[in-house]
């Protein structure tokens, strides 16, 4: 196991930003930078041994701050959606930036994934720790919020992310990461295979807010219980497809408890290679890359077209802040919130 440092590039406001490259003993690679806390790279194997990066990114720092669609990034303070931007708490109404139509997505307009995260390791873990204070009233905010994510590369391919927040006041936070995963390592995503143990999704109306239904996924497209090929429902002649323009909803995962469960298997069938996700979150907001129209051109010149690659963001429920009977996305003053997900790479 080792890890190691250079630089990354600068911000435009002068702010020198760390790329760390994790590499385990099976010769795979992770890289983080200190800008978002993003995930650049993940190089793993496929069923020959040709190594291949699987998520989608750039080559620049410039490429990050300049497109919009958080590749790689921790999102936050509340990732995913709240409508018409705003919640009430304790009696008390916030208003937060609308940056997606009425809505307000992924902490707004500088959310998590436009901040300089400071960067420690973690000698005996290998590990890197990343931590961004956010301060009380930052995007209408209440609270200043201490978070921190750790990024760990365990020998038998797993990338380990550890959240951590504090907060001096009541707040509410949701954190995840917003990796693009492609397991082929080009093309696109609809000969992936995918399971997820969820019974139930959540429906949303025609600015993707959820309507707080909890509707069983049995005989609807999006019925992921055994696996199934992501492209074979993606166009489905049904209402919520056509609001998300594929898939780009929460799926409610079953038997939560907060314990960290299995709860994805996504496998790309020509490369072989597989990977399961764990996690201690309650949903999982499954993107099929919908947004992405040729506009950003990433790592290697190629363009991300429609579908290039797919997100599972493990998370509490988008809008749950106005909606009682979604898990509760409070944290006080005291309290710790603590997340766990994990991405594990395999080969059939």
């Amino acid at each position: 196991m080792s890890l190691t440092s250079q630089h990354f590039g600068t911000t435009t406001d002068g702010q020198d930003i760390t790329q760390f490259t994790l590499t385990n003993s099976n010769n795979c690679q992770v890289k983080i930078i200190t800008y978002g806390a993003i995930v650049t790279s993940i190089t793993v194997p496929d069923r020959n041994g040709q190594m291949a990066d699987v998520v989608l990114g750039h080559d620049t720092l410039e490429g990050y701050q300049n497109t919009p669609a958080y590749l790689g990034a921790v999102v936050g303070r509340y990732g995913n959606r709240i409508r018409n931007g705003q919640f009430e708490l304790n009696g008390q109404t916030y208003t937060l930036a609308t940056n997606n139509g009425p809505n307000h997505l992924h902490g707004g307009l500088q959310g998590f994934d436009k901040m300089v995260w400071q960067a420690e390791v973690d000698e005996p873990t290998q590990s890197v720790r990343l931590t961004h204070t956010s301060q009380s009233g930052h995007e209408g905010y209440p609270g200043t919020l201490t978070a921190q994510v750790t990024y760990t590369l365990t020998d038998n391919n797993a990338l380990q992310i550890k959240y951590h927040a504090t907060t001096d006041q009541p707040t509410i936070v949701n954190l995840t990461n917003h990796s693009y995963f492609n397991l082929a390592g080009q093309g696109t995503i609809v000969d992936h295979t995918l399971k997820l143990n969820a019974s139930h999704f959540t429906p949303v109306d025609d600015t993707l807010i959820p309507t707080g239904e909890l509707r069983p996924v049995q005989k609807t497209p999006f019925n992921f219980t055994t696996p199934i090929r992501i492209g074979d429902r993606i166009d489905a002649n049904d209402e919520q497809i056509r609001q998300g323009g594929g898939y780009d909803h929460n799926w409610v995962l079953d038997a939560w408890d907060q314990s960290l469960k299995e709860i994805a298997m996504l496998r790309a069938p020509h490369s072989g290679r597989t990977m399961t996700v764990s996690t201690t979150e309650p949903g999982v907001q499954f993107y099929t890359g919908n947004f992405l129209d040729g506009s950003v051109v990433g790592k290697g010149d190629q363009t991300y077209n429609k579908r290039t690659g797919l997100c599972l963001e493990t998370q509490h429920f988008p809008n749950s802040p106005n909606q009682p009977n979604f898990p509760s996305t409070t944290l006080n003053p005291g309290e710790e919130y603590r997340s766990e997900t994990v991405y594990t790479f395999t080969t059939k």
